[in-house]
């Protein structure tokens, strides 16, 4: 048996955890960005506004605290999806999702390999996940051939997770780079999450106008379009060339919370995706939080050899589902606006866009700008789903993108001192060179030296008779030699006339 066999199989022995690094992070709006106005314009064109129902929702959609959504169509001309007299059905929302969709989905996907800086044939595996769409094959089909990838990809594609898919499709990549590793097996995994959930607005409004207002469901106040991607690698596939990785997925966490089935769902109907979101779900997701972050703090703990982390040394990527979720998640915890500014950020800015919402807090987190509060080394990102379930991923910060007030990307302090390290090694390199160039020529000159030195002090001698027998007779030897070689060296002009045969003959016989 090996050593490291019989390591293995020894007692209290635990082997050590395969590393895996979000190397690439990349999120997608469609161009139009709408304001809360939208849903009265949408409401007075096709509906009474005095109905009951639709009148509570347009007054939960000016309460929600969203100012700004994001749309794939601009709902403005009678040429847009869904502005006709009669509402699209579940058939025109899956041939629009399947252009519109696949759109955004390539644009958070080239980001995220751009920024991972690898060769997009070696990706290994995809993972995909939506709800906002039911067409076989996937979406992710595709998406890969669009990004042109290798037809022996690796594809995995989600289903029935809703909000929860941003955190679904890191736990299921980061289990595969786990499980590649102990076979020590390269992977690279690109993920991505696309949902365009504007394409139901029609239904949902059909809904609302013939539902009263006490049972009036919110989902067409929140939601919106939207996709993220990211690119996952383990050890083995992590190359040289690569640039430093964004976070270290250190532990990971999913909870299903029992009785809950009923409360949050995303059925398909005739004319579109009924959503069903109760008003217990912040209470049931909140309280899921803090239990599942408690159970995974010890294993962070020891993989980060420090006893003493807690939950005030995270920041927190947390599902902007709704200000209730939100504003409940910050009294439980006990955390403060500086440690959830990207998700209230992106609720305000853009809404909830399902799944790659998560992800895209994420990616907006590490544009760090000036004054932004403190910053922390680890993160905890968590999000929910239909079940209720609650995935959570606790990650490692390791390069942030900073951003300065204007909107330019400058570096950082540590970026400065890193540059600044790097280039007082190079000059130390060159004047290491440099001294060893200039100590290599006066050792040189100082050998030279030395021997003339010598020389001269062994020719004074030998004038003198003071030279031994067999120092004289050496230089004697080195003059002969000497002189051979300058007589090698001479011309014809310089070398005497040489007389021809008959002369020297006739010389002698005379």
């Amino acid at each position: 048996m090996s050593s490291a066999a019989a390591m293995s199989n020894s007692p209290g022995f635990s082997p050590p955890s395969p590393r895996v690094w979000i190397t690439g992070l990349g999120s997608q709006y469609p161009p139009h960005i709408l304001g809360t106005n939208l849903l009265d314009a949408l409401v007075e064109r096709f509906y009474d506004v005095k109905d009951s129902g639709l009148k509570k929702l347009l007054q939960i959609n000016q309460a929600s605290g969203i100012e700004t959504r994001s749309m794939v169509n601009a709902f403005h001309s009678e040429s847009d999806f869904a502005m006709q007299l009669e509402p699209p059905t579940i058939a025109d929302i899956d041939d629009e999702f399947r252009k519109v969709g696949v759109d955004l989905a390539v644009g958070a996907c080239k980001k995220a390999l751009e920024e991972w800086g690898g060769d997009w044939k070696d990706v290994t595996h995809t993972i995909a996940v939506t709800c906002t769409n039911e067409g076989h094959p996937g979406y992710d089909l595709l998406v890969n051939q669009r990004l042109g990838l290798q037809p022996s990809v690796d594809r995995m594609l989600l289903h029935g997770v809703g909000c929860a898919g941003g955190l679904a499709i890191l736990r299921a990549a980061a289990q595969i780079a786990d499980g590649a590793a102990s076979r020590r097996r390269p992977v690279r995994v690109l993920a991505y999450a696309c949902e365009v959930c504007s394409l139901s607005v029609r239904y949902e409004l059909e809904e609302a106008y013939r539902t009263d207002a006490r049972d009036i469901n919110i989902a067409p106040a929140l939601f919106s379009d939207a996709a993220a991607a990211f690119v996952l690698c383990n050890e083995y596939g992590r190359a040289v060339r690569d640039k430093e990785p964004l976070f270290e997925v250190m532990e990971q966490g999913y909870n299903t919370i029992p009785g809950t089935v009923g409360e949050l769902g995303f059925y398909v109907k005739p004319n579109g995706y009924q959503s069903v979101l109760t008003k217990k779900v912040p209470a049931f997701t909140t309280a899921a939080i803090r239990p599942l972050f408690d159970q995974l703090l010890p294993m962070i703990r020891e993989r980060a050899n420090n006893p003493a982390l807690d939950i005030q040394d995270f920041d927190w990527a947390l599902h902007p589902g709704g200000a209730a979720i939100l504003n409940r998640a910050t009294e439980l915890l006990g955390l403060t606006d500086d440690e959830l500014w990207a998700s209230w950020e992106i609720y305000k800015t853009r809404g909830n866009s399902s799944s790659p919402t998560v992800l895209i807090v994420l990616d907006r987190m590490r544009e760090r700008k000036k004054g932004r509060g403190k910053e922390r080394d680890y993160v905890t990102a968590a999000s929910f789903g239909p079940g209720l379930s609650i995935e959570m991923a606790m990650l490692r910060v390791c390069r942030v993108k900073r951003v300065a007030e204007n909107g330019a990307e400058e570096n950082s302090e540590e970026d400065a001192e890193e540059d600044a390290e790097k280039n007082a090694e190079k000059n130390a390199e060159k004047n290491a060179e440099k001294n060893a160039e200039k100590n290599a020529e006066k050792n040189a000159e100082d050998d030279t030296k030395r021997e003339t030195e010598k020389d001269a002090q062994s020719l004074a001698l030998s004038n003198t008779g003071m030279l031994s027998e067999k120092e004289t007779a050496r230089r004697g030897r080195k003059r002969t030699r000497s002189s051979s070689h300058e007589t090698k060296g001479t011309t014809e002009e310089d070398r005497p006339p040489q007389k021809k045969r008959g002369e020297i003959r006739s010389q002698t016989r005379s």
